[in-house]
């Protein structure tokens, strides 16, 4: 509980225990006997009286005062000013010296507003584990010792120094040491991640274990943190449209309620009156009184806001970052999803599977391929070359004579240490679209697609596994094949099936790679459609499609890495980056980020949103429903003033309570 909130606790006991107090005085004091002669005089017990209603509703006053003076009258302070002020001129008028009902009401407003500020309060330090990331300084080592300077002044390409317990301040490589990074404000997962020299490092992330000097890739400005920031602080200004159109509904309920407030007092008595009859002013005036307390709208304005607010800050505590709440809404009517493959439910990382039809030992056909695919930067050519050095063994099934590679250590003999010599190369050729034609060890080492093979007059044997197939040809003669797949992320069959229990009623894959991977890989997850060999042009007409195709009032989804998909992203109709730990591309194309790239967040994310889309619809029906009967009562004259502080302030207490359940997300 801040300051704020520990004062306003303060008033509310304060002139509970005056207003008590007061109230067994006047029992005691204001009547003497039958004769019921009052001890103390009425001024008197108007003054004590004035004593806790300033206590608890000065704020209320000066506010509503300023509302007058501005012409922007009609708020909720202004119906409490009015209701309050007029219940005291009521009991002034008949001097029954009854001034709590008056009182009361400011109180149990005020601990209305404690209960929404103390919500928001909640909501917010979800949000203040984000804000927590933005680093407050850098260090620059300068003549032997670390200087702070702010992160605005750093330039790309400066190296910087990050001890133990610092924010990582910028995006940057490290270029000396090793550590291990708490990731937890980003990715809402506890699970440490190991850097070491050479890998990339995002800004928000926190040094754990030891020093590491890193080299900066981008000015602040443009670095991770400052655009989560950004997309965190902007949420706000992208409303629902449940959230505009209580903005709409108060704006013309508030002085429609002043207005039938004000026929309420006057009129009845007029006509009655005209009749010939007794008006009973202060009756009617009462019952207007309480009719404007009924009509307070509170709970509608500050539940609504409060559930998207605390909807988004319990989002972004379990990684997943909605750019405002009208992506919210949207994301709980979401029926379709399309996905891309690679880097969504596959980990974009090529690795070696295999090597078929061998005619020479297999070890020895992976060195010849790392060595001719050394200068390559393409994943299939990193792959081998990892997958070599490694130091990866490889066993023959003698049935079919593939070899698959040994996973277990015990299986083998000592590994050997390997490496690649770049002194064995002589000339590398790269054929676009083909492969490579090197030299190595003076023998010509031809590794590449089919295309290749074709263009070299080489027989080559077809593979019938699913993956990426690369030939390798040595001297002009045919030497086998290295079969290399994608792997898919270990949540995502998961993430499909939990799809599915979440109310999804489709599921479709969108991907450029080819039919027959695309295929098996839809298999395994258990999609409902896929789409392969898709330029990202082909993949904006299948979602166009998918778009024609679906009922109007469903929502589709497209979930990609961010990288390549940003068209598809902005034309689905929300769409779901992985996040990639920060990546730029995912951060400015999408309307929602899941910062740890878990395929599993996309059915956490959905069901998040509906969570959040019935607490608001809970509020709106309960506090509509309840405020129509009692203003009815109010106005037939079966409602007092306590009813009329149930109605406002126990209506707005219990959504507001409801409206904080948005915040626990951990076990959607």
């Amino acid at each position: 509980m801040n300051k704020k909130q520990k004062k306003m606790l303060i008033r509310i006991i304060v002139a509970a225990i005056l207003m008590i107090l007061l109230k067994i005085a006047y029992s005691i004091l204001g009547e003497d006997g039958e004769n019921k002669e009052a001890v103390i005089r009425e001024p008197v017990w108007f003054l004590l009286y004035m004593i806790p209603y300033l206590v608890i509703g000065y704020d209320i006053l000066k506010k509503a005062g300023k509302g007058i003076l501005n012409r922007q009258m009609f708020d909720e302070n202004f119906l409490m000013a009015v209701a309050t002020v007029g219940a005291i001129a009521i009991a002034l008028v008949e001097q029954n010296g009854d001034y709590t009902e008056a009182i009361a009401v400011m109180l149990f407003y005020q601990i209305g507003e404690l209960f929404q500020s103390y919500a928001v309060g909640k909501s917010r330090k979800n949000i203040s584990a984000l804000m927590d990331i933005r680093p407050d300084y850098a260090n620059i080592e300068q003549d032997g010792e670390l200087e702070q300077v702010d992160p605005d002044e750093v330039e790309p390409g400066t190296i910087i120094v990050v001890k133990p317990g610092e924010k990582i301040p910028i995006d940057g490589v490290i270029t000396e040491g090793s550590s291990t990074l708490n990731t937890s404000a980003l990715t809402g997962e506890s699970l440490p991640r190991e850097v070491q020299e050479g890998d990339e490092v995002i800004s928000g992330c926190i040094n754990m274990t030891s020093v590491i000097r890193m080299k900066t890739t981008k000015e602040f400005g443009e670095s991770t943190v400052s655009k989560i920031l950004d997309l965190v602080e902007n949420s706000s200004s992208r409303k629902s449209q449940s959230e505009n159109f209580i903005s709409k509904f108060a704006r013309y309920y508030t002085p429609a309620v002043c207005f039938g407030a004000l026929a309420l007092a006057l009129l009845p008595p007029i006509v009655l009156l005209l009749m010939g009859r007794t008006p009973m002013w202060g009756s009617w005036i009462y019952r207007a009184l309480t009719f404007l307390v009924i009509s307070c709208p509170c709970a509608l304005v500050i539940s609504i806001p409060l559930t998207f607010f605390a909807g988004i800050g319990g989002a972004g505590h379990a990684g997943i970052l909605v750019k405002g709440s009208n992506y919210l809404e949207q994301l709980a009517k979401t029926r379709i999803v399309a996905m891309d493959k690679t880097g969504t439910m596959t980990k974009g990382v090529f690795e070696v599977g295999g090597i078929h039809h061998s005619s020479i030992e297999n070890e020895k056909l992976l060195e010849y391929a790392a060595h001719a695919e050394c200068y390559s930067t393409h994943p299939i050519g990193k792959s081998i070359q990892k997958a070599y050095l490694s130091g990866m063994l490889w066993k023959v099934d003698e049935a079919t004579g593939e070899a698959r590679p040994v996973l277990n250590p015990a299986e083998t003999t000592e590994r050997s240490e390997r490496k690649i010599s770049r002194d064995r190369i002589g000339s590398v050729e790269e054929i676009g679209g083909n492969g490579i034609v090197a030299k190595v060890d003076d023998k010509e080492i031809a590794i590449g697609n089919r295309k290749l093979m074709d263009r070299l007059g080489i027989t080559y044997h077809k593979c019938h596994h699913v993956g990426t197939v690369v030939h390798v040809a040595i001297d002009g003669v045919y030497s086998g094949h290295i079969v290399i797949s994608d792997v898919l992320k270990p949540t995502a069959k998961a993430a499909v099936s939990a799809m599915r229990s979440a109310g999804i009623s489709k599921t479709v894959i969108l991907t450029g790679d080819a039919t027959n991977v695309a295929e098996d890989v839809a298999k395994e997850l258990g999609v409902d459609e896929v789409h392969s060999e898709l330029l990202p042009e082909d993949k904006v007409n299948a979602v166009e499609k998918l778009l024609a195709e679906k009922n109007a009032k469903d929502i589709l989804a497209f979930v990609g890495d961010g990288i390549n998909d940003a068209p598809v992203l902005s034309r689905a109709d929300i769409g779901i980056a992985m996040g990639a730990l920060g990546s730029d591309a995912a951060i400015e194309a999408a309307d929602v980020v899941l910062m740890d790239d878990d395929p599993l967040k996309i059915a956490q994310a959905i069901r998040i949103s509906r969570k959040c889309m019935r607490i608001v619809y809970e509020n709106i029906y309960f506090a509509i429903g309840i405020k129509v009967l009692c203003l009815i009562l109010g106005a037939i004259g079966f409602a007092n003033m306590w009813m009329a502080i149930f109605a406002d302030v126990g209506v707005m207490v219990l959504a507001v309570l409801n409206a904080i359940r948005a915040l626990f997300v951990k076990k959607l």
